[in-house]
């Protein structure tokens, strides 16, 4: 059995007093809320803090409201099963809880949290095992080792970004607030991430996420696919979102396709916008949408199936998700 190392826990009320503690002890502390990422690496040893911000009384919760223009409100501390069944969501944002409805199980979803998944470590099939088995191969270039073995001859590690939220905020055009030692900042969803496995985040690592704006869709229409191999639980090894807005004519006006599970950041492919912007949705449009948005994706041996395959299922995905996105037929 795998067993927590020892820890401090640390209640505190507000969010200042958790920042504060965090800028107090560094890198030797960890921020939690629903704990459903954070306590199984540390049960494997990839994070080892001796302190553990639970930030649950702090008031980063669960909240949920409208902005002045029309936009989605919500507290980083919302549970994944409160947004999937949050009625405002379903019916005015329904990819967002579509999305969301796709991570782990109802259990875990019921402790795991917005915040948690849109901050979720990258994970790798030399990475995410135990310490016996890591220690074994001599561990990695992610933690505690100086070789990357998905790509021996890289300066950089490869694992991937594997949250499910992460490119529905982009694709959605999101923002998010982040609350840190030098005072409060709000950043567009897109500039959270980096293309790097170890430095992932774009945040200070004193920095708290405590809130999201998603805004109104006025009239796109959104959709979120996954592939994983059961049809429950398991992380993506892809996951595609797009956002498509079309005139009364049917042109599309505007669009964001962002693929997920092939880079250590969520991919958006500006040359598959432009093969849709302008174009009705039909076949050859979705086609050429779907081989643009392949093109930047390069999946590697950090997760499940083989390379080739994942590869090869991109286009498909994209063409799929963007052939949900057509305007319903007219009776």
């Amino acid at each position: 059995m795998l067993r927590l190392p020892p820890f401090t826990p640390h209640f505190p009320l507000t969010i200042e007093a958790a920042v504060a503690l965090k800028a107090r002890h560094g890198a030797d502390a960890a921020y939690v809320a629903g704990g459903t990422d954070l306590y199984p690496n540390m049960k494997r040893r990839q994070q080892t803090p001796s302190v553990v911000i639970d930030l649950r009384r702090a008031g980063v919760g669960g909240q949920r409201g409208r902005g002045a223009e029309g936009q989605l409100l919500l507290g980083a501390g919302m549970t994944l099963t409160q947004l999937i069944r949050d009625p405002l969501v379903r019916a005015e944002w329904p990819a967002l809880a579509a999305a969301a409805a796709t991570i782990s199980t109802p259990i875990l979803q019921n402790m795991g949290t917005l915040g948690g998944n849109l901050l979720l470590d990258t994970r790798c099939n030399y990475y995410d095992q135990g310490y016996e088995w890591r220690k074994a191969i001599n561990f990695c270039l992610k933690k505690d080792g100086d070789i990357c073995w998905v790509a021996p001859s890289s300066p950089r590690c490869w694992a991937v970004q594997s949250s499910d939220l992460a490119p529905v905020m982009v694709a959605l055009g999101a923002s998010v607030t982040l609350v840190g030692p030098a005072g409060t900042r709000t950043i567009p969803a897109s500039a959270l991430y980096r293309n790097d496995g170890i430095e992932y985040l774009s945040k200070h690592p004193d920095e708290l996420l405590t809130a999201v704006s998603v805004p109104a869709l006025a009239g796109a229409r959104a959709v979120y696919r996954k592939v994983r191999r059961r049809g429950a639980f398991d992380f993506p090894v892809l996951g595609v979102a797009a956002v498509v807005r079309t005139d009364p004519a049917g042109i599309v006006t505007s669009a964001r396709v962002v693929v997920g599970g092939v880079g250590s950041l969520p991919v958006e492919s500006d040359v598959a916008t432009a093969a849709l912007v302008g174009q009705k949705l039909g076949d050859e449009a979705i086609e050429a949408a779907a081989l643009a948005a392949a093109r930047p994706s390069k999946p590697l041996d950090n997760t499940d199936f083989t390379i080739g395959w994942r590869k090869d299922l991109v286009p498909i995905t994209v063409r799929r998700a963007l052939e949900d996105l057509r305007p319903p037929l007219r009776q």
